[in-house]
């Protein structure tokens, strides 16, 4: 199906755009930059030469969303807004360059999907321009 169709693309997140490494964690947030776009703060660092994807987490603090319910469905919303915009990301950042990206959520309410899927398309935005600036 992708040889027929050149505008295709493949909305999936598989394991290898997963961001699990502990020694990756640590240091994104040791030595990453990071900006804040409501209601999100967002980490990043470039990933070594070996990477083939940008490599996305999610972190839902306990403190604002006491209920394991409430933090599963946020994450829920933003892994499939990610899933769904990635595209865009790729679209504007330099090709074969690729980032380790975390999305903390610091809201105090569970927004609808739509408002959180269109923070994230415009989070990609601000997101390149802080990649200009740091670079």
């Amino acid at each position: 199906m992708e040889g027929n169709n050149p505008t295709y693309r493949k909305y999936s997140f598989p394991k290898r755009e997963r961001l699990s490494s502990k020694k990756l964690i640590d240091a994104l947030f040791t030595k990453g930059a990071s900006f804040y776009f409501y209601p999100f703060s967002i980490r990043f660092l470039p990933a070594d030469e070996r990477a083939n994807c940008h490599q996305f987490m999610v972190s839902v603090s306990k403190r604002n969303f006491k209920k394991a319910v409430d933090r599963n469905r946020i994450k829920r919303l933003l892994r499939e807004s990610y899933r769904l915009q990635k595209h865009l990301l790729e679209e504007n950042l330099p090709a074969n360059k690729f980032f380790m990206i975390a999305y903390i959520y610091t809201g105090k309410e569970i927004h609808s999907f739509e408002f959180i899927e269109s923070k994230l398309a415009d989070s990609f935005k601000r997101f390149k321009k802080q990649v200009e600036k740091v670079s």
